[in-house]
């Protein structure tokens, strides 16, 4: 009997040990084809160790980790690496390249804002006029496009000069144009004072103006292969055409990478000639501006008219490229051909590489005025409604000098102009350049003046300095003086007058809206100078001063300052507040 326990006994000890020395199944490794199931009941922990029965858990065991195709897993393999370390790792993505026509390459010329003087140790102020509008449109297309300008795009008195103040004509045309003066208390700071000087020039109806020799000198590089750019500038000549007479006469020159004559000087009553000839205008190549701007002269040469309009009109937006491209080189071009009696317009169109320094300097190289297009509206405006003001000029070398009198006068600030400043002693040259007035324009120039013992003096007086004492005229504010050209004339002839020291109790209408113009200026470049005055207060100042407004360009310009204030960062009134 004690036999045969002692014999159980022994063979269940036999079978005991068999079982706790059976294999488990391992985790496959990279040579395997297949995956092979782990024994239920004995899963592998994580440094591929089997773990003991006692600690086995009775719940299901996690599903093995997910492996790699068996071709991948052969081949890391053959390379002596696990599979689990064999992944797949994600393809590096290359960041984002901006496409050419997203990279805005816009071209605008610097220019500091004109600083505060002391009328006591700079009294005079001395200028050209400047009738170009193209800043405000160009920076309006900004603004409708959701963004603010560049400070550099902003140039106030082309801001100013945009609007119509309604200065009285002169009498006859003797004297081609109207001087007007104002002051009053600048808004942004009632100790402050703003004159005004406007300049009206005598109004010519279009049917009156003489034979014009035009001759539209058409950028078709590929640069302008957009929809603001030559469908655009297309149809605003388009405008110009209707308007045309037999008498005038119309010649078309393109240039890409080379220059061509589209269509020979033509009878302006020729319509569908010209209409055809500008249809068939289509954008490629590259930008040789300077073989177009002599191509152009020699056809405005060759049909000029004595006595008549003879100009070149320029669209474009600036891109030259090949051939001249440097600015001193072409603005000699333009200068040389302007003695000539043949004067250089231009027209800009489009964005992202709108050279607008270019298209300034040549403008004004070339006794001409420069207009940015920004819509069909403003295409019309600039070559029909103010085509007498755009083609002929009444006025040449236009300068405006200011003395100022340091008895009513402390400080004094010139708003705009900056690349219209002159030499004192370039007033009574008449070799130096300046600004021509056309038909029916109004330029209008605006001073921020301190009075003498204001509180809001921007700059101390000197502790050894002498101060300014009455002198003859002490109730004058300034004496002004201007001088310009008749056309054809090298002489200039001198206008004089002296401007009072009182100012209005109630600003003008002009001067409110043009106060208003020359705030928003300033504000789009920083706002240096108003004291804190935003773009609310200018919009509320320019729409109680929009007056007769049949057009709808001071409202637009109401709309404009609002889009400005929605589009602006307002500065936080406590900055620790704004960053917790």
């Amino acid at each position: 009997m004690n036999v045969k326990v002692l014999l159980l006994a022994l063979l269940v000890l036999v079978a005991g040990c068999g079982v706790s020395k059976k294999p488990v199944a391992s985790v496959p490794t990279a040579s395997d084809a297949t995956p092979v199931e782990p024994v239920p009941g004995k899963p592998a922990v994580a440094d591929g160790k089997v773990a003991n029965e006692a600690s086995a858990p009775t719940s299901l065991p996690a599903p093995p980790p997910m492996q790699p195709p068996p071709a991948t897993q052969r081949m890391a393999a053959s390379k002596g690496l696990a599979s689990s370390r064999y992944m797949m790792a994600p393809m590096p993505v290359p960041p984002m390249q901006p496409m050419p026509s997203d990279i805005n390459r816009e071209n605008y010329a610097h220019r500091d804002s004109n600083p505060v003087q002391l009328a006591s140790e700079q009294p005079v102020s001395t200028f050209g006029i400047d009738v170009d509008t193209g800043a405000y449109t160009n920076v309006r297309r900004m603004l409708n496009a959701g963004r603010l300008p560049p400070a550099d795009a902003v140039r106030a008195e082309e801001f100013i000069n945009y609007f119509d103040y309604g200065y009285a004509p002169p009498a006859d045309r003797e004297q081609p144009f109207s001087v007007t003066t104002e002051l009053a208390s600048a808004p942004w700071n009632a100790q402050r004072q703003l004159l005004l000087v406007g300049i009206q020039g005598y109004r010519v109806p279009a049917a009156q103006i003489p034979a014009s020799n035009l001759v539209f000198l058409i950028d078709t590089s590929g640069s302008m292969d957009e929809p603001d750019k030559l469908p655009l500038l297309k149809a605003s000549l388009k405008q110009l055409v209707r308007e045309l007479r037999p008498r005038d006469r119309v010649a078309i020159v393109t240039y890409a990478g080379s220059a061509g004559v589209a269509l020979p000087s033509t009878a302006g009553d020729r319509h569908a000639t010209i209409n055809a000839a500008i249809d068939s205008l289509g954008a490629g190549g590259s930008t040789n501006g300077g073989a177009g701007i002599e191509l152009a002269y020699a056809q405005a040469t060759q049909g000029f008219i004595q006595g008549g309009v003879n100009r070149v009109i320029l669209a474009t937006d600036g891109d030259f490229n090949v051939g001249t491209v440097d600015q001193a080189a072409l603005k000699s071009i333009v200068e040389n051909h302007r003695k000539s009696g043949v004067a250089l317009t231009t027209l800009g169109f489009g964005e992202g590489n709108y050279n607008d320094a270019m298209a300034v300097m040549l403008a004004d190289a070339g006794n001409g005025s420069h207009h940015y297009i920004d819509s069909l509206a403003e295409g019309r405006r600039v070559l029909v409604e103010a085509m007498s003001a755009t083609l002929l000029t009444i006025a040449k070398d236009v300068k405006i000098q200011l003395e100022f009198n340091p008895a009513q006068v402390q400080e004094y600030r010139l708003i705009g102009y900056e690349k219209r400043l002159l030499k004192r002693e370039d007033f009574n040259n008449d070799a130096v350049d300046a600004g021509e007035i056309g038909a029916g324009a109004n330029v209008t120039a605006i001073y921020e003046i301190t009075p003498t013992g204001s509180a809001a003096a921007r700059i101390d007086p000197l502790r050894y300095g002498a101060r300014p004492t009455p002198t003859a005229g002490g109730d004058e504010l300034a004496f002004l003086r201007l001088r310009y050209k008749l056309p054809g004339q090298s002489a200039s002839r001198l206008i004089e007058r002296p401007i009072a020291a009182r100012a209005e109790a109630h600003p003008s209408e002009r001067l409110r809206f043009a106060a208003a113009v020359a705030a928003f200026a300033d504000a789009l470049r920083g706002g240096k100078y108003l004291d804190g005055y935003g773009y609310r207060q200018i919009a509320q100042l320019a729409n109680g001063a929009r007056g007769q407004d049949a057009d709808g360009y001071r409202a637009g310009f109401v709309q404009l300052v609002k889009l400005a204030e929605g589009l602006a960062t307002p500065a936080p009134t406590n900055p620790e507040t704004f960053l917790r």
